[in-house]
């Protein structure tokens, strides 16, 4: 059974219904299957009297017609009216169009029918495909844009049921006591099983369903195809698909970048490069952190656009491309990673969570590297954190730690510029010198 989650973006909907008053259309962006619709109707069903939602990847032929003579607005409004039976009541009732990217002419009239003021306006789409399709239409201004991720960890204990142990953990972290061996183990459980399912909404309602590891992991691999057919889409050369792919192995490699040489041979169209990685980034499918060649305030002022990592949005999507060699990911496998025993290093897999929580929470990512004395390997800090004129420097740590050279390293280096240092790691929180350890599940605090 479909269930309709509670989602942040929620308050920030209500926001702009209250301060705009139909000034601007709401714009939802975001990667495909992560509840654009659902929120965007829910919204409608609970904030106004009525709404008409249009869905242009199934709509019937007259509402086709209808778009043709959408200049004329009266006759627009009844036509779409007769369509759907409902009656739609001055500044009393939102007008939905999902899947905007598939019909060009209604994005580029929204200015229009804003202006012309009778009803509000809510688009949703995917950014991946309305990039493709705005080549030849003017944007309008009159858009307001909120950008949707998948389901956050706070969002994923909503769905579960457990408000509350969210809550008393943001208090113990703000507290900075330690919560003691059992419930931390309890909790880095809980922590791994987001890790699992990830934030895709139907993939949380097939756990909640069936508590099959296997069936999400169906779900997870149907979503992948589907960014795979809209990168062919994009890219019929495959490039940006075999970019796409390879995100898990490339990861497990601990580079101080992405090797495309690796993936697409000899590869030195730059130019090329840097549109693909443009189309991928702007799809919200994965999140691109850049070298920060001078690590200190004002991040993306010293960023290395030719130096960088890949991660992917959702981090139960990962987990499923990581294992992609098989034609299902076993239960076995899901139970082993959800017990923290697979014998295989995840560190990725904690590093890629990691890197999901910080761009839900608002933050660019930056990491940065640099040679050991012998030039033999190089240290690496995973994430910085701008604070005010100060950084804050994160490592982490797949499992316990044994020790924190790269951390410990870069404090001796820049300890002028320094407010915070953090090793997320998978034991309880504790202090030790100027580094607080901290465990996974602490991360959407930071």
């Amino acid at each position: 059974m479909k269930k309709i989650f509670k989602r942040k973006i929620y308050d920030k909907m209500l926001e702009w219904k209250r301060t705009k008053n139909g000034s601007t259309a709401l714009l939802i962006k975001g990667a495909r299957r992560i509840g654009k619709s659902t929120i965007a109707e829910e919204f409608a069903r609970n904030e106004y009297e009525s709404y008409i939602a249009i869905d242009f990847a199934d709509a019937p032929q007259s509402l086709w017609d209808a778009v043709k003579n959408i200049s004329d607005r009266d006759n627009f409004f009844m036509q779409i009216q007769f369509i759907y039976g409902i009656t739609l009541k001055e500044r009393k009732s939102v007008i939905i169009f999902d899947e905007i990217q598939k019909c060009p002419e209604v994005r580029q009239a929204i200015k229009y029918l804003v202006k012309d003021g009778r009803f509000d306006y809510i688009e949703t789409g995917s950014l991946l495909s309305i990039k493709q399709s705005t080549k030849n239409i003017t944007i309008p201004s009159e858009e307001t844009r909120l950008t949707m991720y998948p389901m956050d960890y706070e969002e994923f204990l909503w769905a579960l049921g457990k408000e509350t142990v969210y809550n008393l953990l943001k208090k113990q972290y703000e507290l900075k006591k330690p919560l003691g061996d059992g419930i931390t183990r309890q909790m880095l459980r809980d922590f791994r099983l987001y890790m699992l399912v990830g934030g895709m909404p139907q993939a949380v309602n097939e756990y909640l369903d069936s508590k099959n590891l296997s069936l999400v992991d169906k779900v997870k691999r149907e979503i992948i195809e589907l960014y795979l057919d809209d990168f062919l889409k994009i890219d019929p050369s495959g490039k940006l698909s075999q970019l796409f792919r390879s995100i898990p192995s490339q990861l497990t490699t601990n580079a101080s970048t992405y090797q495309v040489k690796k993936i697409l041979g000899n590869y030195k169209d730059k130019s090329e490069m840097a549109v693909l990685l443009r189309e991928m980034e702007d799809s919200l499918t994965v999140n691109i952190s850049h070298h920060a060649n001078d690590p200190n305030v004002g991040l993306a002022l010293h960023a290395n656009y030719d130096q960088y990592k890949i991660y992917m949005g959702d981090t139960g999507l990962f987990i499923t491309l990581a294992f992609m060699d098989k034609d299902i990911t076993e239960n076995i496998i899901y139970s082993k990673l959800l017990s923290d025993k697979l014998s295989a290093d995840l560190g990725y897999v904690y590093e890629n969570v990691v890197s999901q929580i910080l761009v839900a929470n608002g933050y660019h990512l930056f990491y940065y590297t640099w040679p050991t004395e012998n030039r033999k390997h190089n240290y690496e800090i995973d994430f910085l954190l701008s604070r005010g004129a100060k950084i804050e420097p994160i490592e982490v740590k797949s499992s316990g730690y044994n020790t924190h050279k790269s951390l410990d390293e870069f404090i001796k280096k820049f300890s002028n510029r320094i407010a915070e240092s953090y090793l997320l790691y998978t034991k309880d929180l504790r202090r030790e010198g100027n580094i607080w350890l901290m465990p996974m599940f602490f991360t959407p605090f930071l």
